[in-house]
């Protein structure tokens, strides 16, 4: 979708509110759900698109994550994970099913490769990204100029693995 003048902007802003419900209720149930707060260490891998949390050096939970993009400070950009071709094949999920909802749905936010940073539309775009992924939580890490946003779905306690 190459026509930026192509926007239903009364139905995304409808997902967007929606979305934005869905993940405010869905992070705080996860954070509660599994005491993701406090004295908690982690840690990711987009090579083998995991992340696993601990308490006092046992691990506790393991959850699948899928990028979904990335700022560059730098540049003033977000980049789609689906259109960075330096991102290993395990981290980016079903992240093709965003673009393609973007795509069906008249939204070009969603399909754009990039577009300039704006702090609104990126949570924007996280929102409904986790919500077309049916997300358990979003995470997010900095480093240095960039910004890396993920989502995190199947979530299994290490008690469950067995």
């Amino acid at each position: 979708m190459d026509d930026r003048s192509m926007h239903d902007h009364s139905g995304w802003e409808a997902v967007v509110l929606a979305a934005r419900e869905r993940a405010r209720s869905r992070q705080t149930l996860m954070i509660k759900r599994f005491g993701l707060s406090g004295d908690v260490q982690y840690h990711w891998s987009m090579d083998d698109a995991q992340i696993t949390w601990s308490r006092d050096g046992k691990v506790f939970l393991t959850g699948r994550l899928t990028m979904i993009g990335s700022v560059s400070l730098a540049q003033q950009t977000w980049l789609w994970s689906w259109a960075n071709e330096s991102l290993p094949h395990a981290v980016l999920g079903d992240i093709e099913r965003v673009r393609q909802f973007g795509e069906e749905n008249s939204y070009p936010v969603l399909p754009w490769p990039s577009f300039n940073y704006d702090q609104e539309l990126v949570a924007e775009a996280r929102m409904v990204a986790a919500s077309v992924l049916d997300a358990e939580g979003l995470w997010a890490e900095s480093m240095e100029d960039t910004q890396l946003h993920f989502v995190v779905n199947d979530l299994v306690l290490a008690a469950e693995r067995r």
